[in-house]
């Protein structure tokens, strides 16, 4: 990979004057306020590309409290804001874009509450994923939101996306477990957007609207998820097909004969080539006729109802020119397959720069969609690699950069990308899942929404954010 870009800040906001730091160093303790380089550089970046925007100060604060004094000097001081969390973005919303504060999150790390009576639990936004998972699972309860980054992306990035992961498909993203937040607002004033309940029909849903605002209207500083009982059983089977465009006519077929597996992900082959290569081994024979792969899950509490489940799918499959259906039957093994499944990002990243495209569409039009992105590859000349949330009709296209040049990768890439946005909203699609738009996939917004739609979204910020100091750039 080549160095990161490093593009310089705006200057639409006012620098951090030296009496200015003094004041956020007191809000902070002069420890927790930092401005030395190699600091600067590791909150520049997130997994966006290769671009770097150095901010002028990091604050790590440990508390509420804290933030909003934070936010009350940068709001007065018209400073640009950006959270940061654990820095897993692919869509640049973590990237200070404008200079300005970056608040990273790490310290509020804590769980605060697990009740087990309501299957609730209240955590600080700094808690990685999988750290709660797994504590959770300890007890014997479920929150299934897992992206592929949830061994050190943060809940509060992941809540400030409205990510997914695999297990979407049966379980939903995370707005689906969200119950309730504590947000600072721009100029300090600290909420709770809802309540603690299963249902809250009063007034206006501040909830939902901050989930997946991407840190635009607000600073989450607690949030209550809602939990369920962890399922004791599942089976996981790894399919092969002769075409990629068989293995997407699949997915549907499977939901049509009345399954919905926890988790249904595509590989397509030179995606599960590249993660066989970065994890050094493969749990199971890759053949040379082999062009994409899925992987199910079907998870519950009864075996016998799980294997009838599987007896269902593979009939299904037998009809889509599928090859021998593999079965992990051990934990050993399917922990090996979700390694390959969750390596695949990693693997294209360390080989080439890339563009990743976060697109759905009804999964019945998965095949089409796969077609298109290939047809489009060919006719600009950039080769992609695709995998993702088959199940949820959720592809991510990873465009690589290999050896092209600064005009195709950004002119001919970037026509690319709109012409297979175009062909995803003209059959009921969006332009990203899971991802958020953030910086990079803002200049798309417009094939997605009117000028009137956009228009009602900045009217939402401006009520929230008057100044614009909280993750300017983002979004539009």
């Amino acid at each position: 990979m080549t160095a990161m870009t490093i593009t310089g800040k705006s200057n639409a906001f006012a620098p951090i004057s030296a009496s200015t730091l003094a004041e956020l160093q007191a809000a902070v303790s002069e420890h927790y306020l930092l401005t030395d380089e190699t600091t600067l550089r590791e909150h520049g970046h997130d997994e966006t590309e290769d671009l770097l925007f150095l901010p002028e100060a990091v604050a790590q604060p440990a508390s509420t409290a804290e933030i909003s004094a934070l936010l009350r000097i940068c709001d007065r001081e018209h400073i640009p804001v950006t959270v940061r969390g654990g820095g897993s973005g692919l869509a640049g919303g973590a990237l200070p874009v404008h200079g300005g504060l970056v608040i990273s999150m790490k310290r509020l790390d804590q769980i605060i509450e697990i009740d087990d009576r309501n299957f609730q639990a209240t955590v600080e936004p700094g808690v990685i994923t999988e750290y709660l998972q797994n504590t959770l699972k300890d007890k014997g309860l479920y929150y299934p939101p897992d992206p592929s980054s949830r061994g050190w992306s943060f809940i509060g990035g992941n809540v400030s996306t409205n990510a997914g992961g695999p297990r979407a498909v049966k379980y939903g993203v995370v707005k689906d477990h969200v119950l309730n937040l504590e947000v600072v607002l721009p100029n300090g004033d600290i909420i709770w957007t809802g309540s603690n309940t299963l249902k809250n029909s009063t007034g206006y849903n501040l909830t939902q609207l901050l989930v997946g605002s991407e840190g635009t209207l607000g600073i989450i500083t607690k949030i209550v998820l809602k939990l369920q009982p962890h399922p004791t059983q599942s089976l996981l089977m790894l399919v092969p097909f002769r075409s990629a465009e068989s293995a997407c006519a699949a997915v549907a077929a499977i939901f049509q004969a009345g399954v919905t597996p926890s988790a249904l992900e595509f590989m397509e082959r030179n995606a599960i080539d590249w993660a066989v290569r970065y994890v050094g081994e493969t749990p199971v024979p890759i053949e040379e006729t082999d062009a994409a792969h899925l992987l199910i899950e079907v998870d519950g509490f009864h075996l016998e109802s799980l294997y009838a489940d599987c007896e269902t799918i593979t009939k299904v499959l037998q009809q889509y020119d599928c090859g021998e259906v593999f079965f992990a039957d051990n934990d050993a093994t399917k922990t090996a397959m979700w390694k390959l499944r969750r390596n695949v990002a990693n693997a294209v990243k360390t080989n080439s720069i890339y563009k990743e495209e976060d697109t759905v569409v009804p999964r019945a039009e998965l095949p089409r969609l796969l077609k298109k992105v290939k047809d489009v590859g060919a006719y600009y000349g950039f080769e992609s690699v695709c995998y993702g949330h088959a199940g949820d009709g959720n592809l991510h296209v990873n465009i690589l950069r290999g050896d092209l040049n600064e005009h195709t990768w950004n002119t001919d890439v970037t026509t690319g990308i709109r012409e297979i946005f175009r062909f995803v909203k003209s059959v009921g699609g969006t332009i990203s899942g899971e991802h958020g738009i953030g910086w990079v996939q803002k200049t798309y917004l417009d094939i997605v929404f009117s000028e009137k739609e956009i228009h009602l979204r900045r009217e939402i910020k401006r009520v929230f954010d008057p100044n614009g100091i909280l993750n300017p750039g983002k979004i539009f």
